[in-house]
C-alpha cells in the first residue's frame, strides 16, 4: 500500500522531502534542521516521522509560544535540542502609522521581491507602528540590509531578542456542524454562513486558500486539520471530523479566527 494514497497529489513533493530527511538522519545519525513549515506540513512530517520512536526525536519551534510557521528538527534521541538549535532571528522595524498602513501581504511581497523563498520566512507581526518578522539565521543579515522599503514606507530592520516578540494567543471560536459533504464550497458555506453560490464564487475568483495555497476547485475535498483563508472573511480551520450521522451526513467541528 502506497503512503501517497493518504495525501493529496500536491502534497506528494513535500512527502518526498520529508522521507528523504528521515532517511538522511537514519543513515548519518546527524541532526536535520528544516526551513519554516506551515501547519499542514508540520502535521504531515509528524505523521511520517512520528514523535514516539525510540531512536529519533522530532521537535518544532517558530520563535514563540503561539507562532504558526515553525522549523523542525529531526535528530537522534541523544541530541540536545534547545531554542538555539533552530537558528531563528527576530527582526523589527517601526514605521509612521499615521501616514501608511502595512499588511501581512505588503510585508510578504517585499520579502519575496528580494529573491528569497517563502520557506525562509516565519511569522509576521504588525502592531501599532511596529513590524516584526522571524527569519532563518542564514539570511537574516541579508534581509536586514536589503529590506529597506515596504509599500511607500522606508524602514530599518534591527535584530531584537525574542523576549520582545509581539505575538498574542490566537482567539479561535469553535462550532459544531452537520454537513452534507466535505467539499470546499460546502464547508465554506457552513463556516462563514453564506450561500453555496457565494462560496463557489469566492473560490472561482481565487479568494480562497487551503493550507496557504489558492484552490480553485469548488469540489476540493477537505481533511481534518485543514486551514482555510477566505479573502475579506478571515481564517478558519476544520478542527475535527467526527464521523457520519444515520442520514449519511458528516458531523464536524470548525473554528474561526476572531
Amino acid at each position: 500500500m502506497s503512503i501517497y494514497q493518504h495525501f493529496r497529489p500536491e502534497e506528494h513533493l513535500f512527502i518526498d522531502h520529508a522521507l528523504a530527511w528521515k532517511k538522511e538522519v537514519e543513515q548519518s545519525y546527524r541532526m536535520k534542521l528544516t526551513d519554516f513549515l506551515d501547519p499542514r506540513e508540520q502535521q504531515i512530517l509528524s505523521m511520517l516521522v512520528g514523535t514516539n520512536q525510540d531512536d529519533f526525536e522530532l521537535h518544532f519551534h517558530g520563535g514563540g509560544m503561539y507562532t504558526e510557521r515553525k522549523r523542525a528538527v529531526i535528530c537522534p534521541f541523544y541530541e540536545d535540542v534547545d531554542f538555539s538549535t533552530f537558528d531563528l532571528v527576530l527582526l523589527e522595524a517601526t514605521f509612521h502609522q499615521k501616514f501608511i498602513s502595512l499588511t501581512h501581504r505588503d510585508v510578504m511581497g517585499a520579502f519575496l521581491s528580494l529573491g528569497i523563498e517563502r520557506k525562509k520566512l516565519g511569522d509576521i507581526f504588525i502592531e501599532d507602528n511596529h513590524l516584526q518578522i522571524i527569519t532563518t539565521a542564514d539570511i537574516a543579515t541579508y534581509v536586514e540590509m536589503n529590506l529597506t522599503k515596504i509599500k511607500n514606507a522606508s524602514i530599518k530592520l534591527t535584530t531584537k531578542p525574542f523576549k520582545e516578540l509581539l505575538e498574542k494567543e490566537a482567539n479561535w471560536i469553535s462550532a459544531d456542524h452537520t454537513i452534507s459533504s466535505l467539499r470546499l464550497d460546502n464547508v465554506i458555506k457552513e463556516i462563514y454562513r453564506i450561500s453555496r453560490s457565494e462560496s463557489a464564487n469566492l473560490i472561482k475568483k481565487k479568494l480562497v486558500k487551503v493550507n496557504f495555497r489558492v484552490v480553485e476547485d469548488a469540489a476540493y475535498p477537505l481533511f481534518e486539520g485543514d486551514l482555510l483563508s477566505v479573502r475579506g472573511k478571515g481564517r478558519s480551520k476544520l478542527v475535527a471530523i467526527h464521523g457520519k450521522t444515520k442520514k449519511d451526513k458528516f458531523r464536524v467541528t470548525s473554528a474561526i479566527l476572531k
